[in-house]
């Protein structure tokens, strides 16, 4: 069959591997100059240091499967995220663990204590937290909420912690050992030379041809049997419905001499620091020398026509416009919509490369049997 894939992010790249490979012709387009989507990486010329142009992405999973398919594509290097917080005049560790309790309380707690201790903090009267803000003083209380969460969300949503749901605050772990590794998946790491090299030998197939600089035009589908779209939901169908919400970044770059921070990622939890958190680009690739440093203000704010989005913002409205968008989308024949965008779901790196590799899969069933392929393939919660 003759597939087109539009957006050569890691959605449009692994499908349109797995579909080569399994003897398709796939065209992939992406109205960019680069492949690898917002995960891009391109060497700074004045420096030499490998940048996340889009802001920092790490690889983590506990998937084996995924784990092992980006090893055919890239040499992974170990990479630990120990992500640090400026916050009341201080600097913690984070996610809070015990050290971070120990220092912000001025005590010296064992992990028994430090966990009673912070049971007595929590607001016991919340039994079914509902939105963010309940979740965090059920969790640790408002000393803690204060000082690490509210301000930081205000700032990376543009809206009161009170106007979010619970299940953003579900993601953040409390440990009450001195682990700092922020995150827990048994595999992490880098690719050594970038993720735009490892989406570019996955895109290295004989039956894949890559047009960049190439926005969709409808007229395209015609000459494929199928397409799978990771751009927009709404930007399928040209907003004609209203534009889903989401939260944009901007990067306000600037460079040094030596080590500017120490660390990769610096949060600033105070609600009068504008940005968010300040990273360092060449602490994420540890094992290269640089004298020369690149660092990047985040600054997070609406998306507005034009800007790259970057999360989905899904409260109440959003959702119910998203509906309306998702029976557009299944009236739609001979089109599949993947990914962040085309789902309108928040997706680390692993999971969209296992929900890629499973689309992949569940078309070769559906051609298989003779069925129309679905235009979701996965569960949009």
């Amino acid at each position: 069959m003759k597939i087109l894939l539009v957006g050569a992010g890691l959605s449009g790249a692994v499908i349109g591997r797995e579909l080569a490979e399994a003897g398709h012709d796939c065209r992939i387009i992406d109205s960019r100059p680069h492949v690898a989507g917002n995960s891009h990486t391109e060497r700074d010329v004045d420096t030499g240091v490998m940048m996340h142009v889009y802001g920092p992405h790490i690889f983590h999973t506990d998937d084996e499967d995924v784990w092992d398919y980006v090893n055919r594509f890239a040499d992974f290097l170990p990479f630990r995220n120990r992500v640090k917080t400026t916050a009341q005049g201080r600097v913690y560790s984070l996610p809070i663990n015990l050290l971070t309790i120990n220092q912000f309380f001025g005590t010296t707690l064992r992990p028994d204590e430090a966990r009673a201790f912070i049971d007595n903090k929590a607001d016991a009267s919340i039994t079914d937290p509902q939105t963010f803000e309940e979740q965090a003083l059920r969790f640790v209380g408002p000393e803690l909420y204060e000082a690490f969460f509210k301000g930081y969300t205000e700032k990376q949503w543009g809206c009161s912690p009170t106007e979010l749901p619970a299940s953003i605050l579900k993601r953040l772990p409390v440990r009450f050992n001195y682990d700092d590794n922020y995150f827990f998946h048994r595999f992490q790491g880098m690719p050594r030379e970038g993720y735009t090299a490892m989406v570019a030998a996955i895109l290295d197939h004989p039956r894949i041809t890559v047009d960049l600089e190439t926005p969709y035009h409808p007229d395209m589908a015609r000459n494929a049997d199928h397409v799978f779209w990771s751009g927009p939901l709404d930007g399928y169908f040209d907003y004609r419905l209203g534009r889903l919400g989401y939260r944009t970044l901007d990067f306000e770059r600037f460079s040094d001499r030596g080590d500017y921070q120490g660390c990769a990622v610096m949060n600033y939890g105070d609600r009068d620091v504008p940005y968010t958190r300040i990273t360092e680009h060449k602490h994420f690739s540890p094992w290269e020398s640089h004298e020369g440093t690149v660092c990047y203000r985040e600054f997070s704010r609406e998306a507005e026509p034009g800007d790259t989005p970057y999360y989905p913002i899904r409260l109440v409205q959003e959702k119910a416009l998203l509906e309306q968008y998702v029976d557009l989308a299944r009236a739609t024949p001979d089109v599949t919509f993947v990914g962040r965008l085309g789902t309108y779901r928040y997706l680390d790196m692993d999971v969209t490369i296992r929900e890629a590799l499973d689309t992949a899969r569940t078309f070769a069933t559906y051609q298989a049997n003779g069925a129309a392929m679905p235009a979701f393939a996965v569960s949009l919660d």
